[in-house]
């Protein structure tokens, strides 16, 4: 018997923070927040106008926010989750560091915010 795949997210999943930093020879630093929302089909990343990030050089943010929607697209397209997805995630809030921000930690960091607010759908466990 299979089971049919569910609609991701089913309902609005707002204030999903992730904090994902790693102190080593090659530090990683990514604080992102998102909300997902329900869509008709598909994935939609939107940064807002006007979100400010205090980081610099500013040319390297267009391919940060690249890298959290890869993450988290990545992410929900697993079929380990059985989703269908069906989001609108929104980018909220962004925090980057001189040293250890990077595509891959952002990446990385899309794909745990994408985990988190799959948790979130599934309740607790018994």
């Amino acid at each position: 018997m299979t089971s049919a795949l569910v609609r991701f997210p089913p309902y609005p999943i707002r204030g999903v923070r992730v904090l994902h930093q790693r102190q080593n020879c090659a530090p990683q630093f990514a604080d992102i927040t998102v909300d997902f929302e329900p869509a008709a089909e598909g994935f939609a990343f939107q940064v807002p106008k006007g979100l400010t990030v205090a980081y610099e050089p500013a040319e390297d943010l267009p391919h940060f926010f690249a890298a959290i929607a890869a993450g988290i697209r990545e992410q929900l397209s697993l079929p380990e989750h059985g989703v269908v997805t069906a989001a609108r995630v929104v980018l909220r809030e962004v925090r980057a560091h001189t040293l250890g921000s990077h595509e891959l930690a952002f990446k990385i960091a899309g794909c745990l915010a994408a985990r988190k607010a799959l948790e979130h759908t599934r309740g607790p466990r018994v």
